[in-house]
């Protein structure tokens, strides 16, 4: 059975001044990631400013991540497109690359019907057998919703083995869990909604937090599996004015802004996306101060 772990970090891409792939600083991020509280990397999804990135350098990033962190996580590949055709050529190299999972995202701007996100996911998933696949409902960002029915019916293929729900609709995933056997995992796409999530069979969360407080995380989501609720409960409030801080504005502008106050140098983001207003810094950086990371 696939075990992609409790705190899989959805991590950021950092860029050079002039705006070009910092390598160097992926490296030394990946490894300190995995050193405090990560279980898997996802490189190039959302917060890693895929639809900003060009293939090449997905690919690149892929590599040195996967070297950096080989025997510490696994590493898990956002090769996701509204293009069918396109997103199995991108997990089909990723497969070759021999990494440990694919993310893929629900087809953005298309908006296609169930069963065509259906034939979707299927053609990935055949034309890749040998690669773990986690689909990703965010319908705040591909205007789709992924149906739970639907979820079900993937679930059932050997290699489709998690969903990373960032609906926000709890009962959505109840409804998930409802549907699909125990083995199929879900992670929560939310940092704010993880422990409830785990509260109705989740696996754990696609973090962004994690990049600050991955330890915590774990320490929160091992507590609840081990029955110390309110443990758990305590972690959870703790983080939760952070988790919404790193929302204030389109992610992942705010984690950005937040690595660079603790001192790495991982950049801006790229256009379209631009700097946080001040008063999003400043609310990063009372939070951040509040739980010690300052």
């Amino acid at each position: 059975m696939i075990n992609f772990g409790r705190v899989l970090t959805a991590m950021i891409t950092p860029f050079n001044p002039d705006g070009s792939v910092n390598y160097e600083e992926a490296e030394k991020l990946s490894i300190w990631l995995t050193e405090n509280g990560t279980d898997s990397l996802i490189v190039c999804g959302t917060t890693g400013e895929s639809p900003s990135l060009t293939w090449e350098e997905e690919y690149q990033l892929f590599q040195v991540v996967q070297k950096a962190v080989a025997g510490k996580a696994k590493v898990i590949a956002g090769t996701g497109s509204n293009s069918t055709t396109e997103a199995i050529a991108a997990t089909q190299k990723a497969a070759k690359l021999g990494l440990d999972g694919s993310l893929q995202v629900v087809p953005y701007y298309n908006k296609p019907p169930q069963s065509g996100l259906y034939q979707h996911f299927q053609a990935i998933a055949q034309a890749t057998p040998e690669l773990p696949i986690m689909v990703y409902n965010i319908p705040g960002r591909t205007g789709k919703n992924l149906e739970p029915e639907t979820v079900a019916k993937l679930a059932e293929i050997p290699n489709i083995v998690a969903i990373k729900e960032a609906s926000g609709n709890l009962d959505q995933a109840s409804q998930i869990r409802q549907l699909t056997s125990p083995e199929f995992k879900i992670y929560s796409g939310d940092d704010s909604l993880t422990l409830p999530l785990m509260a109705i069979g989740g696996s754990g969360v696609v973090s962004v937090a994690s990049h600050l407080v991955g330890k915590q995380l774990q320490e929160m989501i091992i507590a609840f599996e081990t029955g110390k609720v309110q443990l758990a409960t305590e972690i959870h409030l703790q983080l939760f004015n952070l988790s919404r801080a790193l929302f204030a504005t389109t992610n992942p502008i705010p984690v950005k802004a937040a690595l660079n106050l603790l001192g790495w140098k991982v950049g801006t983001t790229r256009p379209p996306l631009c700097d946080p207003p001040t008063e999003v810094t400043e609310k990063l950086s009372a939070e951040m101060g509040k739980l010690g990371l300052l």
